[in-house]
């Protein structure tokens, strides 16, 4: 499902990324731009409606219904392997996977309600907070953590509300590549940030891979739709042994070889990082 307009402006910007070497910079257009006392409002406002507890449980509810409806569209396009590498994992955990569609997430919500049975929680830009119309709400209302570069913000709220919601068995998915590049298939390099967390909260990394394969069914005007594989990996764990800071760059080393391995399994060829129009899926014109 296409979410906005036409992408040739985000091609562009991913090509040029590539060719720079800049594999996890931001490539999407019209994204909110906000003052750092807006972004201060949008974050105040966030955890501040989450206090008035039946208000919050209700708009969270209609949101969870929404995507309840978007989620039976797109699951028939979904499927799930590799459910055995975590058949003894019930506790806790962080979820990785590459990020490529503002509705990606579906795929792994997918697994989650397939092996869990629950909702899961989501670490969001902070700017996603001021979107406008549906998106906007379901940001605001939907289990998400919004993050911010902040070192205050990250010390006295991110970081706790981290530890108490997987203090409470539940699952939370981080982006590692951090910005989204529309339908690109490759994995990019992970940053450290989730794998920190990891360490410091002393929880695995249930690590996904997301294989997208085209089809011949329109989607609009560019693109065809799209079907996902989401390949289940080896979960990855702490070693009580390494500091927090070693643990959060071997976990991320291990994580980027183990979705680079899923891509040259699934896709028969090598990764590199050449520039290729097929390697946005779905796009109908490729060189």
């Amino acid at each position: 499902m296409i979410i906005g307009g036409s992408k040739k402006e985000v091609i562009a910007n991913i090509k040029k990324n590539i060719q720079a070497g800049e594999l996890n910079k931001k490539v999407e257009v019209n994204d909110p731009n906000l003052s750092d006392e807006e972004i201060n409002t949008y974050l105040n406002n966030f955890y501040a409606k989450r206090k008035h507890k039946v208000k919050f449980f209700l708009e969270n509810k209609i949101a969870y219904f929404y995507v309840g409806l978007v989620a039976r569209k797109l699951n028939r396009h979904i499927k799930i392997e590799g459910l055995e590498n975590i058949k003894d994992l019930n506790n806790g955990a962080i979820i990785t996977s590459n990020h490529f569609n503002p509705l990606d997430s579906l795929n792994i919500r997918k697994l989650i309600k397939k092996r869990y049975k629950k909702n899961m929680y989501i670490v969001i830009e902070d700017t996603n907070l001021a979107m406008p119309g549906l998106i906007g709400f379901l940001m605001n209302n939907l289990n998400n953590i919004p993050i911010n570069e902040g070192p205050n913000y990250i010390i006295k709220t991110f970081k706790p509300e981290l530890e108490r919601i997987l203090k409470n068995n539940n699952y939370v998915l981080i982006y590692p590549e951090e910005e989204m590049w529309f339908n690109y298939r490759k994995p990019r390099p992970c940053k450290r940030g989730a794998y920190q967390f990891a360490a410091e909260f002393n929880v695995p990394i249930i690590s996904c891979f997301v294989e997208m394969l085209d089809t011949d069914i329109k989607d609009n005007d560019e693109f065809n739709e799209v079907e996902y594989i989401v390949h289940v990996l080896k979960p990855i764990y702490p070693d009580g042994k390494l500091s927090v800071r070693e643990n959060s760059k071997k976990m991320a080393e291990i994580d980027y070889e183990q979705k680079k391995e899923a891509y040259e399994k699934y896709y028969h060829e090598k990764l590199d990082y050449k520039f290729s129009f097929k390697d946005i899926a779905g796009l109908k014109k490729k060189d």
